[in-house]
């Protein structure tokens, strides 16, 4: 949650991961009923337990403690494979045009440029591929393989529906269920914000959930649009 409290009131779904507003936050959260009152808004739920948040949501989906990451990676793949992101908002507001080295990889877990003896990353194949300019290739179609978007499309591609499942200890059909809610927000007509709070923060690879998060909303094209972030 990026924007002010109040902007919530402006949203057509709220996503609460990592938090439970309808305790911890109600002067906050009220905002969230008032999009769903006059907006019919959605409210989803997504938590290891069945919260004051869980009760008045929409849709409430029971996940593993630490399972947010798969969660968070099904639904990219989800607005990916099925067409579902603001395509318009990602070719002109994001870097998902750009066209990565050709000697960028992935593979066994790690990223090109690891080095074992320190534990880091020498980045320069993450670079993109840049022309006599100096600046970045793009391709505005979408298309080429070494694009932003189509790798992102194949990194995500592991996180299917049975996998998601399988990790958050939750059904496929449950997970759909409000994957088809939070995606349904990828248009120009249709708004999403997450709200989150310490259950994402407060993790070891808390900086790694708010950036899955982050990747979801900037396909679905919802950050930096009223009711959004």
């Amino acid at each position: 949650m990026t924007n002010h409290w109040k902007d919530i009131k402006n949203a057509d779904v709220v996503l609460v991961m990592g938090a439970n507003p309808a305790e911890n936050h109600p002067c906050g959260f009220k905002w969230a009923l008032e999009a769903r009152e006059h907006r019919g808004a959605k409210i989803v739920s997504v938590d290891p337990r069945y919260t004051r948040t869980s009760v008045v949501a929409d849709q409430f989906l029971q996940i593993r403690p630490g399972s947010d990451i798969a969660v968070l990676g099904g639904l990219i793949r989800h607005a990916v494979e099925n067409g579902l992101i603001h395509r318009d908002y990602v070719v002109e507001h994001t870097n998902a045009p750009f066209i990565v080295r050709e000697d960028f990889g992935f593979e066994d877990g790690l990223f090109t440029g690891y080095d074992e003896a320190s534990g880091g990353y020498d980045k320069s194949t993450w670079d993109y591929e840049r022309g006599a300019d100096g600046f970045a290739k793009t391709d505005k179609t979408l298309e080429h393989p070494r694009s932003v978007f189509r790798l992102l499309q194949k990194h995500y591609s592991r996180y299917t529906p049975e996998v998601v499942a399988q990790i958050a200890g939750c059904t496929k059909e449950d997970f759909l269920a409000i994957a088809d809610t939070v995606c349904s927000t990828g248009r120009a007509d249709r708004v999403g914000t997450i709200m989150y709070a310490v259950g994402w923060t407060m993790h070891t690879v808390g900086s790694q959930i708010i950036r899955s998060a982050a990747i979801l909303q900037l396909l679905l094209g919802n950050i930096g649009r009223p009711g959004g972030g």
